[in-house]
């Protein structure tokens, strides 16, 4: 397999998880602030589909580390095709449940006339905004990862 930027064991590799992580823990604070993100269960699925990316990311990164670390690279058929499945999955996850919330808030401002929920309403939109950052930063990890599994 070839060995190019972003793959696993790679600095760029750990940058993305870490923007991943960092984007997704922000998404769930934003959100967890709020006392009624409960109520609307587009927001309860953004807060699951984060959590799992923050676990996925958090695991991933540390492994990218001790690759690092080691000076080992992590080309492993059976490894990078785990990575695959992994960061796809997770990516059509995030993207789901941040356009589900989005249209939620596109409700409240454009077809109600206003989020009546007064400053919550600009958690909710960083905590979708993070939300898409974070869909973001493993689209492209699950790019990479399906490049190098082509190329291998």
């Amino acid at each position: 397999m070839k060995d190019f930027a972003g793959t696993p064991g790679t600095f760029l590799g750990l940058i993305l998880r870490m923007t991943q992580f960092v984007f997704a823990v922000g998404s769930i604070v934003s959100m967890a602030t709020t006392s009624s993100f409960f109520n609307v269960t587009a927001f309860s699925y953004l807060i699951a589909s984060m959590g799992l990316l923050v676990i996925w990311s958090f695991v991933l990164a540390l492994l990218d580390a001790y690759a690092l670390m080691k000076k080992k690279v992590l080309h492993n058929l059976i490894m990078v095709s785990l990575f695959v499945v992994g960061d796809w999955v997770t990516a059509i996850l995030s993207l789901a449940a941040a356009s589900a919330s989005a249209g939620v808030i596109v409700l409240y401002f454009n077809d109600l006339g206003q989020c009546h929920f007064g400053e919550e309403c600009q958690k909710y939109q960083i905590s979708i905004a993070l939300g898409f950052l974070s869909w973001l930063s493993i689209s492209i990890s699950s790019l990479i990862m399906l490049w190098l599994l082509a190329a291998g």
